[in-house]
Formats: structure tokens, sequence, C-alpha cells
């Protein structure tokens, strides 16, 4: 079991390269992706993408890479041969227009005008950067997991204790409810002998009795219930489970619902509301589950 909420960071420092990965994550109903990278590195945001995908199936992921490439780069250095005629055919002509001043114009004023001298690193493999990036990445992912994993047994420990709790409940109203229908019985038979003097209507009695059992009867919901908690146990010893949980306890919540509408009995009613407060406590821990 996986919380959605999570942290992890991987860090590459060799040969001069200097790369981190962040991963954050919370809740979401599907799995949304965000780099935030390098401008050299945005060519390998679907490589981090089925990498994350890989490890997360729900939640919204940001990914955060940094790079600070520190090693000797050879430099080359290149002239603009047209650029640097364009200066000379200038200058020639100011000459021209300008007789009695000096000439100065050589090399070295050439070499002085704006870009006609460029100096150009030249590039490296990215094949050494790509190979820190993806161990940077399995490191922070796997911390990542790590984190995501230990909140989730502590959310796993909660949401057993709830159940335990609703089963308890379910067990409350089952011992219950074979005695509400004779309690209505009894009422019903004192409160006409107490209008007609004594007569009593059997029959009509045991008709009324028979009528009102079948209404409030809940052995459907209660044998549901049963299969939901044992349906509950199995799943929340599996990996992924937020989306079968959350439908689940949907579940619950329906046949909590009948229980209440067709009880009519205090302390039935009483449990199906408790037992309601604590689906709703396990319904909201759900949202943070994968």
């Amino acid at each position: 079991m996986y919380s959605m909420t999570g942290y992890g960071k991987g860090e590459y420092r060799e040969g001069g390269i200097e790369l981190s990965v962040e991963v954050k994550s919370v809740n979401n109903r599907f799995l949304d992706f965000a780099l935030k990278a390098p401008r050299s590195l945005l060519s390998e945001e679907d490589a981090i993408r089925r990498a994350v995908q890989a490890s997360i199936s729900r939640g919204h992921v940001d990914v955060f890479v940094t790079l600070a490439d520190k090693r000797e780069k050879e430099i080359s250095v290149s002239v603009d041969l047209p650029l640097a005629r364009v200066y000379a055919e200038a200058a020639r002509k100011l000459k021209e227009e300008f007789p009695d001043l000096a000439e100065d114009v050589g090399i070295s004023f050439l070499l002085r005008q704006p870009e006609v001298l460029r100096q150009d690193e030249v590039a490296l493999g990215d094949e050494e950067i790509k190979l820190a990036l993806k161990a940077a990445l399995e490191t922070a992912l796997t911390a990542h997991r790590a984190m995501r994993q230990a909140e989730g047994e502590r959310l796993k420990r909660d949401l057993l204790s709830r159940m335990e709790t609703i089963s308890a409940l379910r067990g409350r109203i089952a011992a219950r409810a074979p005695f509400v229908a004779e309690e209505y019985r009894k009422k019903l038979t004192d409160r006409i002998r107490e209008y007609l003097d004594g007569k009593v209507d059997e029959t009509r009695i045991l008709t009324e009795a028979a009528v009102f059992a079948d209404k409030c009867n809940i052995d459907e919901e209660l044998t549901r219930l049963s299969s939901h908690i044992e349906e509950f146990y199995k799943i929340a010893n599996t990996e992924i489970v937020g989306r079968k949980l959350d439908f689940l306890v949907q579940e619950f919540n329906r046949e909590c619902n009948t229980i209440c509408s067709k009880s009519n009995d205090g302390e039935v009613t009483a449990a199906a509301l408790e037992m309601k407060n604590e689906i709703e406590k396990v319904r909201e821990q759900i949202q943070n589950l994968e």
C-alpha cells in the first residue's frame, strides 16, 4: 500500500558533472506529470516520463532537474571572413571620404571588431549527461517510493483499525436486529390492549408485526457488509489499492444508508450512524492512497 504523497532526491557528482533530480508528488485522481529542467535536457522528457510511470500509477508528480556541467571543454577559434571584409570595405570608403585621416586599418583593427573573431566550445558527447540523469532519477524515484510506502503503511494501520470498528458495529447491529420485530409486536399488543380494554386480535397483531418485520429486515445489508469487510482486508494487502477501495467504500455507504432508512430502532440507528462516521473517515484516508 502506497501513499500518493512523497518526496525523493537523487544526485550525481562525477567528472565535472553535478546533476540533481527531485521528485515530489501530491494527491490526484490520475497521473499528472510536470517537468522543470534545463533546456539542454528537455529532449529527455519522454524518458523521464516513462521512468515516472513505471514507479507511480497516479498522483500529481513534479520532477525538478538541475545541471552544472563543469567539465573542461576544448575551445576553437573561428574568423568570420565575410564580416571582416565588410569592416575592411567600410574602412576603405571612410578613407576615400576623408583622405587626410591617418590610415590605421590592419589585422589588429579587424580582430577587434564585434563578432569577427569567435570562440566556440567543442561540443562534448551528451551520453555521459544521459547516464548521470538516469542514475540520479533512479535514486530519486527509489527514495520517493520508500517514503510513499512508509506513509502507506501508516495509513494501512489506521484503515484496518477503523475496519475493525466497522466490523464490531456491524456485529452490534446484527445482534440487535432479531429483537426489533419482536419488541414491536409486544409494543403493538400493549397499545391495542390499552385502547381496547384488554381485547386483542392476535391475527391482526401477527399480520402487523409480519409487515413491520419485512420492512425493517436488514439481513441482506448485513450479509453484504460482511462481504465488503472481507474484501476490504483482501485489497488492503495489495499494492495499488486507491481506486478499488474508493469504489468499495461507496458500497459500504450504500448498505449503511439502507440500514438507517429501514431501521425503526434507536440502538440500530445509533450504531449505523456511528458506522457512517467511520466509513467517512476511511473514505478521506483512501483519497491519499495510490
